[in-house]
């Protein structure tokens, strides 16, 4: 017979075992249909809403520091255009990247990654994409060796083969997924091939693919699962979209809205 202290820790460990095919809600630059992206606002936001893990962007500024910010140019979200690349961390921490929210997000300012690493919470995830080069990796992995995260919270994400390849060569404990998107030509045929996807996740050592959801199959999701690799899609706001996605196996759905999209499926599978 069970002492009823041990009950509390079964159930948790019975709804983990029940509920372990579930995606995880990835959200996008955080919450950012409500607060403006990849800024430490929309990360907590994104925790309030039950989001699994956050997605975030990143690049390398002219003085070394790793900071949170999309586009490798600032124009979109601050209104000035300051290069990355050729800016300081000074420079970059002088923009409002809330002006376009206004209201009580006025003021937000490009987030580094130690920070943005700071908001995760135990047992959640961080997806860092890593925009700018290969050159970034060594750095990122003495930032997220210092934030104290546990190997299995951080996932590294990139378009680039060789960033891909380098952190899988540098830090093989964290979980790289390589980026791609399908494109379905007039006739129907789908580039690139599943041939070449996975030859390429072979290469680069990567973990998994995440692609984005045009000219996505079941098959081609099948295919990459069955040859033992993860598959992530995004970016999926639509709930109906979600629960199809969900269906085919995939291991995470990044969403700009992680409240909607996890109040649908919660409400999908308790049906």
């Amino acid at each position: 017979m069970l002492d009823f202290p041990q009950l509390p820790f079964l159930l948790i460990l019975m709804s983990h075992l029940v509920f372990a095919d579930e995606p995880l809600i990835v959200a996008h630059r955080g919450a950012s249909k409500a607060a403006p992206e990849n800024t430490l606002a929309a990360f907590n936001l994104a925790w309030e809403r039950g989001a699994d893990a956050i997605e975030g962007d990143f690049h390398l500024t002219r003085d070394g520091h790793i900071v949170c910010v999309h586009d490798a140019n600032t124009k979109h979200v601050a209104g000035k255009s300051l290069v990355v690349k050729h800016s300081s961390l000074k420079q970059l921490r002088a923009l409002d990247v809330g002006v376009r929210h206004r209201g009580e997000y006025e003021g937000s300012v490009i987030p580094t990654l130690a920070e943005v690493l700071d908001t995760v919470p135990a047992r959640k995830k961080v997806y860092i994409e890593i925009k700018s080069d290969a050159s970034l990796v060594p750095l990122l992995c003495k930032v997220v060796e210092k934030s104290g995260l546990k190997d299995d919270q951080i996932v590294v994400i990139s378009f680039h083969e060789d960033v891909i390849q380098k952190i899988k060569a540098k830090a093989p404990q964290y979980k790289a997924l390589w980026l791609e998107s399908f494109k379905r030509s007039k006739s129907g045929k789908v580039t690139p091939s599943i041939q070449t996807i996975l030859e390429t996740l072979g290469r680069i050592k990567a973990d998994g693919l995440s692609s984005s959801t045009t000219g996505l199959t079941e098959d081609i999701v099948k295919s990459v699962k069955e040859r033992g690799y993860e598959y992530h899609v995004w970016t999926i706001d639509d709930p109906v979209s979600a629960e199809r996605f969900k269906k085919w196996g995939v291991q995470s759905i990044t969403t700009n809205v992680p409240g909607k999209i996890r109040k649908h499926l919660e409400t999908s599978r308790n049906k």
